[in-house]
C-alpha cells in the first residue's frame, strides 16, 4: 500500500478486501469462466436468450453467468461451456 500526501492510502483490492493469493486466484479464474462464456456465446452468434434455450435456463440466468454475479456456481458455468461445446483444452487456456 501507497500512502498518498493527502492521508488517503492507495493499495490494491486485495488488500482492502484481505484476500489471500488463493482468493484472488478463485476470483480470477470465475471471471475468466465468465468471459469465456460471453466469448463463446458472441462466436457461435448466439443471443443471451437463444443460449438460454438452448442450455434450458432463463435469459436473466444467462446475464449473471456472464456477469460473474456470486450466485452462479463454478459448475453451472463449466456446464454451460461444455454444453456450448468448449473443449477442456480451450477452458485450461482461457484459465
Amino acid at each position: 500500500m501507497k500512502k498518498l500526501k493527502n492521508g488517503w492510502v492507495e493499495g490494491s483490492v486485495q488488500n482492502f478486501l484481505e484476500l489471500s493469493n488463493e482468493d484472488m486466484e478463485y476470483i480470477e479464474m470465475r471471471l475468466a469462466l465468465c468471459r469465456l462464456l460471453k466469448e463463446e456465446r458472441r462466436k457461435q452468434r448466439l443471443t443471451q436468450t437463444q443460449t438460454a434455450a438452448r442450455l434450458h435456463t432463463s435469459q436473466s440466468r444467462i446475464a449473471k453467468m456472464e456477469k460473474g454475479d456470486p450466485t452462479v456456481s463454478v459448475d453451472l458455468l463449466l456446464q454451460a461451456l461444455f454444453r456450448l461445446g468448449v473443449k477442456r483444452k480451450e477452458l485450461a487456456a482461457a484459465i
